[in-house]
């Protein structure tokens, strides 16, 4: 497995009008997470973007426990428990600073060959990188 946390404040723009996050918000604290997953692993999404593999996700599941407030330091618990194929999932926990259970969540994405405009295996430098780092 693999898990990563990163750290985030609510900033007041992120809130509705009883002060919680607006739900939305969290597709966006996921990416977050995602992205610092990514690099843990030596690479980031520009890299994989720019040799010809697209990330397109294709399933977003969200499980609200409690709302994040303003000004919040929000903890994002980012594991992927599967070795990736044509798809990777992302799984998500969120937390505040009392270490309160905010919210789980998933999100599922494909490998798209750019050229081919077609789902495709993750690239060997991909795989490599992950094996390493799941492995441990």
């Amino acid at each position: 497995m693999i898990k990563t946390e990163t750290t985030l404040r609510v900033r007041y723009g992120e809130t509705d009008q009883m002060g919680f996050v607006y739900y939305g918000n969290y597709a966006q604290y996921y990416e977050v997470g995602r992205v610092e997953a990514m690099r843990s692993l030596g690479f980031s999404y520009k890299e994989m973007e720019e040799s010809g593999v697209l990330m397109p996700v294709i399933n977003l599941t969200i499980n609200y426990k409690k709302p994040a407030l303003y000004d919040d330091e929000v903890r994002i618990v980012t594991m992927v428990k599967e070795m990736p194929s044509v798809r990777i999932t992302f799984e998500y926990e969120c937390y505040n600073q009392k270490n309160e259970l905010l919210n789980t969540g998933s999100v599922t994405l494909v490998f798209i060959d750019k050229q081919k405009n077609r789902p495709s295996a993750p690239p060997d430098w991909f795989m490599k990188g992950f094996l390493e780092k799941f492995k441990s």
